[in-house]
């Protein structure tokens, strides 16, 4: 591989420090990095031909529409000579994985000005196993300005072709997260990356519950490359209301034990997270009772349904047919996204995808606490967490969840219902808690919205088998 020492970059003990950008990541594995390069990469316009050292190796270098190849140069073969029949090793990387480009240059203590121009650097974006990414760099060295600028703006305005990667980002910022060190993560694993890529950013102190769900991997240097980079992709969105009323926008929602354990937890913020969120979940189990409710929901189609109805001229949005269920249930949760998460490595509703107009729909009837408790350690584990006789699973487009007794819960109390919380019933919103005090109705819009991220890669763990999802 034809990459310098320390990836090619020179170090601040050898020549002084480098321009202003702090360095990305060491030089990916030999793998993602293929001698022969491939004929559809390999079509298009030649731009610029030329000479750099990359590595230890001078090289003839061509930048294309699609790609920019190299080769070590050849030593001229002596006559009756067969030791320099050597067949030439061609690299390349496609210019749609650059990032960024800097100007490389040797600074002194003495020295004023730009400093000893040495080159040219990229910053790449390279793809490491599934889902996750990771940014490495390539020097072109070379000493000349004249020709490091002809190339140099070459490269500026190739970059600047990729009109789907952002100028400018709103950063929003958890800081309960990891440990209460995300503003710590972000400015030294995230910003640093953002101004190589030259996007300028604002920083806000709130919550994210869809990153995992959206990049298929908790890596926060690969949703930052996936920013950096422009890849976005349509993800369905989900409308709360009551009474006409609309209360928030969301993708998950949790009703029941999930929302009692929210409301407990927010009653606690005093202690540490960890603390807070076990202590929730051990007193919501301790006090374990059913939500008395009447369900209804509209079942989505599949796609084959849908294709005999548009082709008899039929209305597109499916069945039209709302079914309605009541009885005591522990838990309601209605999933737009996948909502993978540590304690759900496969999701809360793993068969769900980002944009695949529908919601899942799971209903856990009542039943005994160690019943449910074995439900919720399933979530854990690779086997099917529906495989209970209590647990429902529908594939819906709308949803309405009416308590029909309307005395309200109070988390603190001994399970007698309060006046303090009367009418009003707890949701887990996105992780957020919401306080409804009657039919809450929840709708998905498909692909309402575009969100930065790859699509997700399916996961080598046993698919869940479910008839019903």
């Amino acid at each position: 591989m034809p990459w310098g020492r320390r990836g090619g970059r020179v170090s601040a003990l050898e020549s002084g420090s480098e321009e202003e950008a702090p360095p990305a990541a060491a030089a990916g594995p030999s793998a993602l990095w293929v001698s022969q390069l491939q004929p559809e990469v390999a079509a298009g316009q030649i731009l610029l031909q030329g000479i750099f050292k990359i590595g230890k190796s001078s090289c003839d270098v061509v930048l294309g529409e699609r790609a920019l190849r190299w080769w070590p140069i050849q030593p001229e073969r002596p006559a009756g000579d067969s030791k320099y029949d050597v067949q030439r090793k061609e690299e390349f990387i496609e210019v749609k994985d650059i990032f960024s480009v800097k100007l490389k240059r040797r600074y002194s203590a003495k020295q004023q000005g730009n400093g000893t121009l040495l080159g040219i650097t990229l910053f790449i974006c390279l793809k490491k196993d599934q889902n996750k990414l990771k940014d490495s760099t390539l020097d072109l060295i070379n000493l000349s300005e004249d020709h490091c600028d002809v190339w140099f703006k070459q490269f500026k305005k190739i970059l600047a072709g990729f009109s789907n990667r952002p100028k400018s980002l709103k950063v929003i910022l958890n800081p309960q997260s990891h440990k209460r060190e995300a503003t710590q993560v972000y400015y030294e694993k995230v910003e640093p990356l953002l101004r190589i890529a030259g996007i300028k950013t604002d920083v806000t102190s709130s919550t994210n519950v869809l990153a995992h769900s959206l990049h298929g991997i908790p890596h926060v240097v690969t949703a930052t490359l996936h920013i950096i980079m422009g890849h976005a992709q349509p993800v369905d969105v989900c409308t709360f209301s009551t009474t006409g009323k609309l209360l928030r926008f969301g993708f998950s929602a949790m009703f029941g034990f999930g929302g009692r354990t929210l409301a407990l937890a927010e009653k606690n913020r005093w202690m540490s997270p960890n603390q807070r969120r076990d202590f929730a979940v051990m007193k919501a189990l301790a006090k374990l009772k059913p939500e008395d409710c009447e369900i209804a929901f509209l079942p989505c189609i599949s796609s084959c349904d849908l294709q005999e109805r548009k082709a008899e001229g039929s209305p597109k949005s499916g069945n039209d047919q709302w079914q309605t269920i009541q009885g005591q249930f522990l838990n309601v949760s209605i999933m737009a996204i996948p909502c993978l998460c540590s304690v759900a490595p496969r999701g809360l509703a793993p068969t769900t995808r980002l944009n695949n107009g529908s919601m899942a729909l799971i209903i856990a009837r009542n039943t005994s606490r160690p019943e449910f408790i074995k439900h919720l350690k399933r979530y854990a584990s690779v086997k099917n967490q529906f495989n209970f006789p209590f647990v429902e699973t529908y594939t819906v487009g709308e949803v309405k969840v009416r308590p029909r007794n309307l005395s309200g819960y109070d988390p603190e109390d001994d399970g007698r219902h309060a006046a303090a919380s009367e009418n009003s019933f707890p949701w887990n919103i996105d992780g957020d808690l919401m306080e409804a005090t009657s039919e809450v109705h929840i709708k998905l819009h498909p692909r309402l919205i575009k969100l930065y991220g790859g699509s997700m890669e399916e996961r080598n763990d046993p698919q869940v088998t479910c008839n019903c999802l």
